[in-house]
């Protein structure tokens, strides 16, 4: 298998804000990503989009597999939020080694079964969830031990699946309540404790 891949695999190459893949495409090969990191996300007719999950090294792109199986074209658009080193494997190549290797077929569909899995709790979180308490556990999850986040209201709405307006106004009764601190593009977390049990709380 690893003779097999190492001769038909290819490495391709991505810069910080390119898109790897849209609506338009239909892929032909399953991607392994080695470096970097991958936003995937979806929008509506009326613009508003949502983030479905984001591809880190050393994943697959379950989406990249479910559409190379189907020989349907994307419904969502991928893109590098860093520099993206991939490797793609043509679907002929995909075919003979899940038919051949167990290894292989196993890894695959294991990767597959835990995005799907992820992709429903995104369902749950946008149908049931309160959005205070989503909002904190993302702000929670940026800050990255930081204390300091620099995003906009946009781009936390998207990753949220609801309007701009919403996450402005939780974000400003968080700021009254002394949890943060916003300045234009940036959100300081001053009371994390707060945070976090607000994130806890469902």
């Amino acid at each position: 298998m690893r003779d097999k891949l190492l001769r038909e695999a290819r490495v391709v190459t991505y810069r910080q804000g390119q898109q790897v893949f849209g609506p338009e495409n239909i892929p032909d090969s399953l991607m392994f990503l080695h470096t970097g990191r991958i936003r995937v996300s979806q929008s509506s007719d009326v613009g508003r989009e949502i983030v479905l999950y984001r591809v880190e090294a050393g994943e697959s792109c379950v989406l990249t597999t479910a559409c190379m199986l189907s020989e349907e074209a994307y419904n969502a658009e991928g893109i590098a939020e860093t520099d993206v080193t991939a490797i793609t494997l043509p679907k002929n190549s995909f075919d003979q080694l899940a038919a051949e290797e167990d290894s292989f077929r196993r890894f695959v569909f294991s990767a597959y079964s835990r995005r799907l899995i992820d992709l429903l709790r995104v369902v749950d979180d946008v149908a049931f969830g309160r959005m205070d308490v989503r909002l904190a556990e993302r702000l929670l999850v940026l800050e990255g031990g930081q204390d300091e986040i620099q995003t906009t209201h946009q781009a936390l709405a998207n990753e949220l699946g609801t309007a701009r307006e919403v996450v402005s106004r939780i974000l400003n009764d968080f700021q009254k309540r002394g949890m943060i601190q916003q300045t234009r593009g940036r959100i300081t977390l001053q009371d994390k404790a707060a945070l976090e049990h607000l994130a806890q709380s469902e």
